[in-house]
């Protein structure tokens, strides 16, 4: 893909090399080193520049982005793609359940790298390198950021680390919270013996902060929002186990009967918003409820509190 980016040098910026001035705006050393790659990628008045150029103000800076694919080894496959939202650094996919990000051994096909790479390459005729910003697990549905460009996927993955991407979860739970709202900060490690789950370890785990809400519940079951302090492999899940609380459908962490419930555990990314790479604008974006929790939701009478 190729992307075109304009900046006008002001007073504060003078005599800012071209390298400074372009980390300054949120490109990686490995950004800058692909651009020096690049024809024509770095103008001033339309003349090709070296990075250590010293840039004047009022100067016209054109930072000219050429990316092929780098998908070689993903393999076009026909799958959902539902784009929530697009424009030329990034695209918000509302992912399907059953649906891996990225292609390992027993996922060659199947997964949103493949769907990307269909879509892009195949429909639309388009360099596309697969750039995911937040990962879900497979059978977790819902909103996901991919990245059009190095520069997006640079400053998006920042925003990540910075924890600037603020995500709301959805999910249903076999059992209801001791108090409508709070915050669990049990720290989450890998289980001995396991490449998958996860635990809670007082001594040796990570960090893991998550707050909830308590939307709504009946019977045994509840409605719960989560948003994440800290984005720890499997950290709702993990925590809601330990709190006896497990998601229903979770058949990793859910030794209740309402493992079997759902063909997957009941978690949906329901909410996201961040600033956009290139504008600074505020993004907020929201997808519905997958069928199949609205439906276990009604089937079970399940109304707010």
């Amino acid at each position: 893909m190729e992307r075109k980016l304009s900046y006008l040098i002001t007073e504060s910026d003078h005599n800012l090399t071209i390298s400074d001035y372009l980390k300054k705006q949120g490109f990686s050393s490995q950004n800058i080193k692909e651009l020096k790659k690049m024809d024509r990628s770095i103008l001033i008045d339309n003349e090709w520049m070296y990075v250590n150029y010293r840039l004047q103000a009022n100067q016209e800076l054109i930072i000219h982005i050429q990316e092929n694919s780098s998908n070689e080894h993903v393999v076009p496959s026909n799958l959902p793609f539902p784009i929530l939202y697009e424009d030329e650094d990034l695209v918000v996919i509302n992912k399907p359940a059953n649906m891996p990000i990225h292609p390992s051994q027993n996922n060659y096909d199947n997964t949103l790298a493949n769907a990307a790479t269909y879509y892009y390459e195949i429909i639309r005729n388009t360099p596309f390198t697969f750039r995911c910003i937040n990962r879900l697990d497979r059978d977790t549905t819902g909103l996901t950021i991919l990245a059009k460009n190095m520069y997006s996927a640079n400053v998006l993955a920042t925003q990540m680390q910075n924890r600037k991407i603020k995500r709301l979860y959805l999910a249903i739970l076999d059992g209801h919270l001791d108090k409508k709202y709070g915050t669990i900060t049990l720290p989450i490690g890998r289980k001995p013996g396991s490449t998958i789950e996860r635990e809670i370890n007082l001594l040796h785990g990570e960090s893991a902060i998550t707050h909830y809400y308590q939307m709504a519940q009946f019977e045994t079951f509840s409605l719960c929002a989560f948003q994440l302090g800290t984005g720890r492999t499997h950290q709702i899940r993990t925590h809601m186990s330990a709190m006896n609380t497990p998601l229903v459908g979770d058949t990793l962490y859910n030794t209740k009967t309402s493992a079997t419930l759902l063909p997957r555990q009941a978690l949906h990314a329901y909410r996201i918003s961040f600033k956009h790479p290139v504008t600074n604008e505020l993004l907020k974006f929201s997808a519905p409820l997958p069928s199949d929790m609205q439906n276990f939701l009604f089937q079970h009478n399940i109304k707010m509190v």
